[in-house]
């Protein structure tokens, strides 16, 4: 396990709440805070208490500002540059294939691999200070990776990929609502934080085994087009005692108790 202050991890009912935390550093990543959170999405289990993941920053003007430039001075050689974005892509993935929904709660700076965090999330929720994006072109004269700018792209249009790296433009909240890669504006940051327990505690409350088809088979989609292998979690689903319960609960005309199993 990667042992780090710098992201916090709590428990409230079902929901568990990943906190970056440098608020000093406007939650810049080290590769510890990346390694960390990877960890937690992987660690959740089918049907344990949490439901839901949500993750923020600390301090309230940041969600994270990228990954921390001083750990780029070490690299000399190409594996340095392949060895960095695969890792990146691990722990997107992990985020992405989490087996419980996962909400970005965003506000203030979210940029870099901040917003490669934001964007493997389910949902985003941001503040109205919200800038985002990828000013890569001006600042570092670095490159994304294909699978980043493919997940990218699937929430925005490759065009607006594009014009976020080659303007190096930091978008506000009401272009990112527009552009589909927030879904609320919310006026600051403890509005914002309410807000996502309220969406946490929705989606708690849902069959769980539907989110979790649901979000791998877009993955799929996405990663292998719509001829990808699906029945799998099809069978999941229907062979469920959850869909069994579904069932006995509508013709009852009472609640379902979902378990995730």
């Amino acid at each position: 396990m990667t042992i780090t202050n710098e992201i916090l991890y709590d428990i409230r009912g079902t929901t568990g709440w990943v906190t970056l935390n440098r608020p000093e550093a406007r939650n810049a990543l080290t590769f510890a805070m990346y390694d960390r959170i990877a960890e937690i999405c992987a660690e959740v289990p089918d049907d344990g208490p949490v439901r839901v993941l949500v993750l923020t920053g600390a301090g309230g003007k940041a969600f994270a500002a990228g990954t921390d430039m001083r750990q780029f001075r070490a690299f000399s050689i190409p594996q340095d540059a392949l060895d960095y974005e695969a890792h990146i892509d691990r722990v997107l993935r992990a985020i992405e294939t989490c087996r419980v929904p996962t909400i970005a709660a965003l506000s203030g700076a979210c940029t870099g691999g901040g917003a490669g965090i934001a964007a493997a999330c389910d949902l985003r929720l941001a503040t109205a200070d919200l800038r985002f994006g990828f000013p890569i072109a001006r600042t570092l004269g670095n490159a994304l990776s294909i699978s980043n700018l493919a997940r990218l792209a699937a929430l925005c249009g490759a065009g607006r990929v594009k014009e976020l790296i080659f303007t190096a433009r930091l978008i506000g909240a009401d272009d990112a609502l527009a552009a589909g890669l927030v879904s609320e504006i919310l006026p600051d940051h403890a509005a914002l934080i309410a807000r996502a327990g309220e969406l946490a505690e929705l989606l708690a409350s849902h069959a769980p085994i539907t989110l979790r088809v649901t979000k791998e088979a877009l993955r799929r989609l996405r990663t292998e087009g719509a001829g990808a292998d699906d029945r799998d979690l099809i069978v999941e689903a229907y062979m469920s005692a959850d869909f069994k319960e579904g069932i006995e609960a509508f013709l009852a005309k009472r609640k379902p108790n979902w378990t995730g199993r």
